[in-house]
């Protein structure tokens, strides 16, 4: 069996691919290793519609679940503020069928998906599944974080999120609750689905994220689960090198999620129509340039962004619940109010920065974290 192209990991990032490359008449075969796409649903599921218009995709009514209008973040000691993310235009989608839906558009394309197969390892031709050998020009690692797991177990933390049924979520209101001894380095969230049903989770670093979440939801009230899923998130940036010989690596498996939530539908997927037009420009050059240019595309969009995003994320890292509370009470109404107006939920830095007071308070938060404050200034 042979083909231009084989994808493992049959994701956004890994879909997208595979529908700019067949679109240009490449023949493109995608593996994924579970039994569907689209399970198990990671992901929180928050994208922009802008994010999601630029991927070119137009979400499907059962794809597309509601628009969130409000963000609640809430301190260790209980303060907390609310943003409106109306402007924002944020939307909670199914990952499931959104999935399934840029399958449909790679197939429609001629790509070829199949599920239950997983990638063993590169041969001298192409690659070897766990069914045959296969033949092809490329090979795209598009497997997630599970291939980053062996080359730096730091940039990964464990998280868990359960589906729930509670009334006591609410449509359109997103909630994020930051407590840096119970939930170290991250937070914990809840994304609502809809009226009375959504996901919560939790990660951290060194925790048992399942006894976490349970004490998080003994605390809440009562409710029912649905599903549950463990998996591992990366929040330490992009690897150095997104191509190696003729190995492309696309999404969470190039570390394109943001350092600051893991999230990654837009920065992931963008990977994915980067490379496969990169891809098929060198399907049609063999000039090696051309495939180098995805990771150029890449970095030019995002690299900045993910640079501060990394740096956010150092000073977050070290600060501990006093000084969380304390930041806390100096965030004014003026600040909450040109968060919801002005800012960018894909590239939400400056968001990050108005919230830390940093800009009104360079001396304060100098003597707590030193030099990187000015480098996520810059």
């Amino acid at each position: 069996m042979s083909f231009d192209v084989v994808i493992a990991g049959g994701s956004v990032a890994g879909l997208l691919c595979a529908r700019e490359i067949s679109s240009k008449g490449f023949s493109v075969l995608v593996i994924e290793e579970d039994y569907e796409i689209g399970t198990p649903e990671h992901c929180g599921g928050l994208v922009s519609l802008a994010g999601l218009e630029e991927l070119g995709v137009i979400p499907f009514r059962k794809t597309f679940d509601h628009m969130i209008e409000s963000a609640e973040i809430s301190s260790p000691n209980g303060q907390s503020f609310t943003i409106n993310s109306k402007k924002q235009k944020v939307v909670e989608i199914s990952r499931r069928e959104l999935d399934k839906q840029i399958a449909f558009q790679a197939q429609k394309n001629g790509a070829i998906i199949k599920v239950r197969t997983s990638f063993q390892e590169i041969t001298d031709t192409g690659i070897r599944t766990n069914e045959e050998k296969i033949d092809c020009k490329i090979f795209v690692d598009a497997r997630g974080v599970s291939s980053l797991i062996h080359k730096d177990r730091t940039g990964i933390l464990s998280s868990a999120q359960y589906e729930i049924y509670a009334d006591w979520i609410k449509k359109g209101k997103v909630e994020v609750i930051f407590d840096q001894e119970k939930y170290p380095g991250f937070f914990g969230w809840i994304i609502p689905s809809g009226e009375g049903k959504g996901k919560i989770g939790v990660a951290g670093r060194g925790i048992k994220v399942a006894e976490t979440l349970d004490k998080i939801l003994k605390d809440k009230g009562e409710f029912s689960t649905i599903r549950k899923i463990f998996a591992p998130i990366w929040i330490k940036g992009p690897i150095k090198k997104f191509v190696e010989d003729k190995t492309v690596i696309i999404g969470d498996a190039a570390g394109q999620a943001k350092p600051t939530t893991a999230g990654g539908i837009f920065t992931s997927g963008m990977g994915g129509v980067y490379a496969g037009q990169a891809i098929s420009k060198f399907l049609k050059t063999n000039n090696k340039k051309d495939l180098e240019q995805y990771q150029k595309k890449w970095t030019e969009r995002f690299g900045k962004e993910f640079e501060k995003q990394v740096l956010a994320r150092k000073i977050l890292e070290r600060i501990d619940n006093e000084t969380i509370n304390k930041l806390f009470e100096t965030i004014t109404p003026e600040i909450i109010n040109e968060i919801s107006e002005k800012d960018d939920f894909d590239f939400h830095t400056g968001s990050i920065i108005k919230l830390l007071g940093l800009k009104g308070s360079i001396k304060t938060a100098q003597t707590l974290i030193g030099g990187e404050i000015k480098k996520l200034l810059g």
